[in-house]
Order: C-alpha cells, then structure tokens, then sequence
C-alpha cells in the first residue's frame, strides 16, 4: 500500500537512501547526507513564518519511507509539485500516486494552477506529469514544462 504522510524526525535516516548519486543526477546537487537530512525534516516541520509554505511530503510503500513527494506554494493560486524516489521504487506507480495526492492538496487549498518541469533526460518523469493531467506548455532554460488547470 502507498500512502503519503508528514515527514518525522526519524526520516532523517531514511534521506540519504532516498536522495543517491543515482536518483539526483538530474537535480544538479550532490547526494545527501545525514545531516543535511536532520536540517530538511527540522524545516518541513517548522516552516520560516512569512514564506510561501511547501508541503514536504513523505512516500511510503508497505511502511518504508521510499520517496518525497513537495508542493511548493508559491501565492494563493499558483504550486508547483517536486517528486524523488529512491531508484528500487521506480517504476512502480508511486511518483503517480502522489502527484495526484499533491494536486488533491493543491485543490484543497484553493491553487488554481500547479506548475511542474523535469530535465530532458528524464522522460519518464514527464510521462507521471501527463498521466496525471498536466499539459506540456513548452520550455525554460531547457527543462520541458508543465501545467495542471485546477478546477
């Protein structure tokens, strides 16, 4: 079973597993580690007052942390969502399953629109995007991407 849930202050272990040399190769940063990952739950727990809020979001699978799935608020109506899976959960469904949860998120919290792009050599993340209804809308700085028109 896949369910999406807060993050805990024990998922600092489970961090680094998640974000690998593999699994961040598109995303332009290094693997974590264990302390970057205490600092990451500490602030998706406790927000900086006055800042748009992400919701940090962890992805289970039968119990174990296997992803992270973010809604970036940026204003009132506007998102964008962010998804890593540890690379034994690709291809499974999950990065499907929780787009779709964070565009119910989204919906709840009155966002009109959800933005989302992915690198050019990571096709199969644009096919999540579109399986979950956004629209491909083009290119920015060479990255394709994407719109969910939130009713």
């Amino acid at each position: 079973m896949v369910e999406l849930r807060e993050l805990r202050p024990e998922d600092a272990a489970s961090l680094p597993g998640i974000y690998t040399a593999e699994a961040v190769r598109y995303l332009g940063r290094p693997p974590m580690q264990r302390t970057e990952a205490v600092f990451r739950i500490r602030q998706a727990l406790a927000p900086p007052a006055g800042l748009p809020r992400d919701h940090v979001l962890g992805i289970t699978a039968n119990g174990e942390l296997v992803g992270i799935a973010t809604l970036h608020q940026r204003s009132t109506d506007t998102a964008a969502v962010s998804y890593l899976l540890r690379p034994d959960a690709w291809s499974r469904g999950y990065a499907t399953h929780a787009v779709r949860h964070l565009l119910d998120l989204a919906r709840h919290l009155g966002v009109s629109q959800v933005h989302a792009r992915h690198h050019p050599d990571n096709p199969a993340s644009g096919r999540v995007l579109t399986k979950v209804g956004f629209v491909p809308t083009g290119q920015h700085a060479g990255f394709p991407t994407y719109t969910a028109h939130l009713s």
